[in-house]
């Protein structure tokens, strides 16, 4: 009688055997942690669409950003919800910006926490796209226009980095975004700030909770002029080498859940840090289905984070951080 040869077996035993052969592992310093930010007083508004996550005016950072340090998250990446919207987005640039106003205030608390400033025009366009649109009446249509929108992408850049931002993160995907903000950064003298680039970035139906979070619907039309093809593969590897060619410090990719092999591909071909973005909705249907009762919310969290990194992901952008962070304590 022959019997099948079971590899390895006796290293699948206990838990503590497990952890010592284990291949892949999620730290609390591979999160990044998505903050919204906005005017007023004494305001902290739970979204409805993403239970747990809240608008925050500056005056109740403090409670928020003390129970991040306390968890060991050593970084945030900032959105700002404005007060006033306009045609170009003025208030993304403007030195009193929400972004900037935040910014100053949590260095001012935690100098050491690191602030990702997401660069864009999105949530503060009146028309909620991410660059300038340019109306033909002729042709009845709107396009964006590619050169004016990197100026003011630029402006912005300039701005967050003056401000205190640490990492500038363009989430645009303007055509030779990286090298005009590169290229900006420099001439100000912020050589050393490095760019977190949105390099692979799918118009996906993903976002819509975080544009409920943002207030940065488009008005008319759709992304997908600008955002990638959830179908394609080998324009992702073309998207990240020009931001490489072009000076980016991190690459990303953005959604995660549903383009591991992405992940994958882009952390073949390219040795910068790899980011992956676990967005709004991929946090909103667990969180859902948690509250049902239908799932393990931890268990299921948990098994996301370690297929984002054994996928290739370095970091990871996540509204679980705070909920990764205490599960990590134990």
């Amino acid at each position: 009688m022959s019997f099948p040869i079971v590899r390895n077996r006796r290293l699948r035993g206990s838990q503590a055997i497990r952890n010592l052969v284990r291949e892949t592992s999620v730290s609390v310093n591979d999160l990044i942690y998505p903050l919204f930010v906005t005017h007023g007083s004494n305001v902290k508004e739970e979204i409805p669409s993403m239970p747990g996550v809240y608008h925050y005016s500056i005056d109740r950072l403090e409670e928020e950003l003390a129970e991040v340090v306390a968890l060991g998250i050593q970084a945030i990446l900032l959105f700002g919800v404005p007060e006033t919207k306009d045609a170009k987005g003025s208030s993304a640039y403007d030195p009193n910006g929400i972004v900037q106003q935040a910014t100053r205030k949590i260095k001012q608390l935690h100098p050491n926490l690191l602030v990702v400033a997401d660069t864009c025009l999105c949530q503060f366009t009146d028309h909620g796209h991410c660059g300038v649109v340019h109306v033909d009446e002729h042709r009845n249509c709107a396009d964006i226009v590619n050169d004016e929108s990197l100026e003011l992408l630029v402006k912005t850049a300039v701005s967050q980095a003056e401000a205190g931002a640490d990492i500038i993160a363009p989430s645009n995907m303007m055509d030779g975004f990286v090298h005009a903000i590169r290229q900006g950064l420099d001439e100000a003298g912020l050589e050393n700030v490095p760019i977190m680039s949105y390099s692979v970035k799918y118009a996906s139906s993903f976002y819509g909770p975080f544009r409920d979070a943002a207030h940065s619907a488009p008005q008319f039309g759709d992304r997908k002029t600008y955002q990638m093809d959830p179908a394609n593969v080998r324009e992702a590897i073309r998207e990240a080498e020009a931001d490489v060619v072009e000076g980016a410090d991190m690459l990303m990719v953005k959604p995660a859940l549903a383009y591991m092999d992405v992940i994958r591909v882009i952390k073949e071909n390219f040795d910068l840090p790899l980011v992956a973005y676990n967005v709004s909705a991929e946090y909103s249907m667990v969180k859902a289905a948690a509250q049902n009762g239908w799932i393990n919310e931890q268990s299921i969290v948990m098994e996301t984070m370690i297929g984002f990194k054994r996928a290739g992901a370095d970091l990871i952008i996540t509204y679980f951080a705070k909920d990764v962070a205490r599960w990590l304590k134990g």
